[in-house]
């Protein structure tokens, strides 16, 4: 994605910090008994973000899904994943006919100076029929979080249990429904945002 903070980002620490004095204000209007004062402070408070929540969902309904190929990397802040490979797996530990996939991904830390992670990061399959399947735990070695030196890469094997009808598998990097993310205008993983996925190989 972006390197740094981005003007969506920039826009809403603004807001927030906006926001917080705002507040403030209303706790002094009141203790002051200016109640007109502190109800129109409130009124405006309410306003604006109603605004910015309609511009985000806006956004957000009106954004297409972005389709990554496998090998094109994907950034996010100083780090980039990349799907490498996909391998169909022996099935013991599939029990009514699934399949078990192992992704390979590369994660790279394009920082010049500091070891970087993102903690928050994980990777879930979502069929044609909007089916998902998250990764088994404990089975991919390196984890996609893994905290990676200056200018490193490391391969990280997340492995899924997808059922048997499955098709046009996607590989969907999320940090779930978090904040700031989930508010911030045009981000993956802001309110109603089509995820960017990786297709895979049939």
């Amino acid at each position: 994605m972006r390197l740094g903070i981005g003007w969506a980002e920039l826009l809403l620490l603004l807001l927030v910090g906006w926001t917080v004095i705002g507040i403030l204000g209303v706790i002094v209007s009141y203790r002051r008994r200016e109640y007109t004062a502190a109800r129109r402070n409130l009124i405006w408070i309410a306003g604006v973000w109603l605004i910015y929540i309609g511009i985000l969902l806006t956004v957000s309904l009106t954004a297409r899904p972005v389709l990554v190929p496998p090998g094109q990397e994907q950034r996010i802040g100083d780090l980039s994943f990349t799907v490498v490979q996909t391998e169909a797996q022996p099935g013991f530990l599939a029990s009514h006919g699934e399949r078990i996939l192992r992704i390979s991904i590369q994660i790279s830390n394009h920082s010049q100076g500091s070891r970087e992670r993102d903690r928050w990061v994980r990777a879930y399959l979502q069929d044609s029929q909007n089916r998902r399947w998250d990764q088994i735990p404990g089975l991919q070695g390196i984890p996609l979080s893994a905290n990676i030196a200056p200018q490193g890469s490391v391969l990280s094997q997340p492995v899924f249990k997808v059922a048997a009808d499955a098709t046009d598998l996607r590989l969907v990097l999320t940090h779930g429904p978090r904040l700031p993310n989930l508010l911030v205008v045009g981000d993956r993983d802001s309110l109603l945002h089509p995820p960017v996925s990786v297709p895979l190989p049939q």
